[in-house]
Formats: structure tokens, sequence, C-alpha cells
């Protein structure tokens, strides 16, 4: 490459030693080549630089030392964390936001339990690899849309759902129900209706003062009736028959309880209990 043309360049002196040099045309800043000293170029005259640019850097206290090999250094995404979520917070926030307990699932394909944690939403199965909902439904309308988590379900007394399958943990009936349950925790009535479709739950529980006809067989691992039930019952476990309870229908049990003042009329069979 060709030396630089000499029209092309300026000289210009050093403001603090005097030195004059030759430099590009369109230099903006230079260091003498006598003293060292950096200078700024402004229309071809050297002027010292109103400030120095050295930056010092802040000396280390004896707890800013490299970390120790019990403390290992902390990555920038652990520190953002940390600093986005204090890891102690107030009574008053713990109050009004409890951190929720984990909690025990169902897997609804495979029927594996296992714990997660009380706030997730959704889950994988660990065993069988099912996706899983955990969202909680509170119906207070007329619903016809079929439901499959693994949360809990209830069914406010303003509530009706009619021609769809729930499947869920826990089901509460205050309302209406057309449909086809099937659960892997507790199915609780306390209202008055027919339920067409078929039943599975773990355990069963009719409330004081309801009223309940079964139009297909339930099935369930126990059974607590304290209601007027008409309808056939299969349960793998116990059937108890509170002081209020009015059982209409075939029952194949266990184990029968009849509590002073219960009535039941129909057919019992009664089984060996199946080991768990």
């Amino acid at each position: 490459m060709a030396d630089e043309l000499q029209s092309h360049r300026i000289e210009v002196i050093c403001p603090a030693c005097g030195h004059q040099q030759s430099e590009p045309a369109r230099v903006v800043s230079t260091q003498c080549r006598n003293c060292l000293e950096n200078f700024q170029v402004v229309d071809g005259k050297g002027i010292a630089r109103a400030r120095p640019m050295t930056r010092l850097a802040k000396p280390k206290l004896d707890s800013e030392d490299e970390p120790t090999p019990s403390e290992p250094r902390k990555s920038l995404a652990y520190v953002k964390q940390s600093a986005a979520t204090p890891a102690k917070q107030s009574l008053w926030m713990r109050l009004l936001n409890p951190i929720k307990p984990p909690r025990e699932v169902t897997c609804l394909g495979c029927g594996h339990s296992y714990h997660v944690a009380g706030e997730a939403q959704s889950s994988q199965c660990p065993k069988c690899g099912n996706y899983m909902s955990l969202l909680d439904y509170s119906i207070d309308e007329h619903w016809n849309r079929r439901i499959q988590t693994s949360g809990n379900v209830v069914i406010q007394k303003a509530g009706r759902v009619a021609g769809v399958t729930l499947r869920c943990h826990h089901l509460t009936v205050l309302g209406e129900l057309a449909g086809s349950v099937e659960c892997t925790g507790d199915l609780i009535i306390r209202s008055h209706g027919k339920i067409v479709g078929k039943v599975h739950c773990r355990n069963l529980r009719i409330e004081k003062g309801a009223k309940v006809e079964f139009l297909n067989p339930v099935t369930a691992d126990s059974a607590f009736i304290d209601g007027m039930v008409r309808g056939q019952i299969s349960c793998s476990g116990p059937v108890v028959l509170e002081k209020r309870a009015e059982l209409h229908g075939l029952v194949r049990t266990s184990s029968l309880v009849v509590r002073p003042g219960a009535k039941h009329s129909g057919t019992i069979e009664m089984h060996a209990s199946t080991p768990s």
C-alpha cells in the first residue's frame, strides 16, 4: 500500500511539552511521541484534555476476594432470580398470600399417584408420561363441555351439567348433574336430582338432606350415605348408612354398617374385601 500523501497530513504541537509531530488530517486525538501525553486535536491544534481519562478500579476489600471453595461463585441467573424473588417475605405478605403446600394428584390415564407443587396448573405423569391439567372448576351456569382435570370441580347451586363426562379429582355437587362421572377422589352430593350417567369414584358421600337417583350403576371404593338414595351401588370396601339414610336398590359390598334409624329396601350381596 502506498504511503499516505503529505497533503493529507498536518503538523500538531503537543500542549504539554511543545513537541511537534505529523498526524493524519482528520485526527481528533493522539499521543505525544516525546512525553507520551494524550491530548485532543481541534482545528489542527493540540488541546490538553479537560479531565484525565484514566479510570481507577475500586480497590478490593477482604470480603470481596475470590470465593472460597466452600462458597462457590453464583451464576448471573441465580443472582437475578434471588433479586426478583426475595428468600424471606414479610409476615403480612405470608398471611395475604400463603404458600400452598404440595398436593397429591392421581393420573387419569394409569392411576399413578404422586405429589406436585401446590401452585402447579399442569403436570406430566412420571410413570406413563400423560399430560394432566390441574385446574379447578367452579360451575355456576349451564355447562355442556367435557372436563378432564386432576383438579377439583364444584357444581354450584345455580350450576347445571348435562350430557357430558366429568373426569376430575374431587367433585362436589350442589346443583344439577345429568352426566357421567369419574373421580379419583371423592364424589360429594348435597342436592336433589337424577344422575343419568355412569359413576365411578373412590369415595361416595351423600350428605344429609340430599335425594339422589342413580339411573346407572355406581362403582366406588367406599360409600357414606346420610340422605335418600335410589340405585345400584357396588363397593370394594365398606358402605355406611347413617341414621338419616334411606337406600333403595342393590348393594354389593364387603362390609355394611347400618346405624340405628337407617333404612334399606332391596338386595344386599356380600363379597370378600379386595386386598389393597
